[in-house]
């Protein structure tokens, strides 16, 4: 069904009949393109891809070469994950932000904490809801300790490494003290780097002391406002009528689907997943219980 405004008028001339059966994003009014980010971050299995830059990078650049766009607007929800995916988002979106001189609008939507919040940092201004949850500015790893059990279930352990520390931190064997040193150092490095992006993306606006913000501790809209890690509380919709007009266009990016983008070497999630297998599988349940690890942090 086709609306009234646009509905060519018997008393306009040709081209205006013509430039109504064009879409919308075509006629010339403001364009916002809105690309969403959803899920964990570079957690990448058949069955469950995730944000990678591999695989929103064509996204983006559509998004950025919209014709008639004054911004792009990204709608992130995600608790994080791969810190170096979330990086070189972050990255590539300031690059096409700063070659296509485009402003960038980030919508929060249940999430952006971890690798999500250093995503969120991409944008100019962060909007959210006031029960968005942001932060979580921090490094987590975590493992198991099987060595008694695979003992009292009869299991004898082989390792052959070549490398003092090819084998730390492996499941299978006591924990070593010095392996959990080496380890922390390395968080304590990655973490120093998710700090700086953000004091570099966020600049003054950041209200909270150091040792409030950047201990991995995240926080509801509000209180997210008020330390400065988001500029207001606001959803897409508003924003963007508020400061474009009420006739703005928020064409969705989705990603490629179909043949075309199969025989392109798009696919679409979870395209290519049939005859996993038994380790398939196995590996598949064991994704989705990390990944639904990840976002019960968050209470989701």
């Amino acid at each position: 069904m086709v609306d009234n405004l646009t509905q060519p008028s018997d008393a306009a001339g040709p081209f205006d009949r013509l430039k109504a059966l064009l879409p919308a994003r075509l006629r010339g009014g403001p364009v916002v393109p809105v690309v969403r980010l959803s899920g964990v971050i570079g957690a990448v299995t058949p069955l469950r891809p995730g944000l990678t830059l591999a695989g929103i990078a064509k996204m983006l650049e559509r998004a950025f070469a919209m014709r008639n766009a004054k911004a792009v607007a990204l709608v992130i929800n995600s608790p994080g994950g791969s810190p170096v995916q979330s990086r070189q988002i972050y990255l590539r979106i300031r690059q096409l932000a700063a070659e296509k001189k485009l402003p960038v609008l980030v919508f929060v939507e249940d999430v952006a904490a971890s690798g999500g919040y250093m995503i969120a940092c991409a944008g100019d201004e962060i909007f959210c809801d006031p029960s968005s949850i942001l932060g979580s500015i921090g490094v987590v790893g975590g493992s198991f300790g099987l060595q008694d059990l695979i003992k009292k279930i009869g299991i004898e352990r082989r390792l052959y490494t070549a490398g003092e520390h090819k084998a730390m931190l492996d499941p299978f064997l006591p924990e070593n003290p010095d392996d959990v040193a080496r380890l922390k150092k390395i968080q304590r490095e990655i973490h120093a780097l998710f700090i700086s992006l953000v004091k570099e993306s966020r600049a003054a606006r950041l209200k909270g002391a150091d040792d409030e913000l950047f201990t991995g501790e995240y926080w509801a809209g509000d209180t997210a406002v008020t330390l400065g890690l988001a500029d207001a509380i606001g959803d897409l919709r508003a924003v963007l009528r508020a400061r474009f007009g009420d006739k703005v266009v928020t064409p969705v990016v989705a990603p490629a689907a179909g043949l075309l983008s199969g025989l392109l070497g798009r696919r679409a999630a979870g395209a290519g997943s049939l005859g996993l297998g038994w380790s398939g599988l196995a590996e598949e349940l064991i994704s989705a219980a990390e990944t639904r690890a990840i976002w019960a942090r968050f209470g989701f």
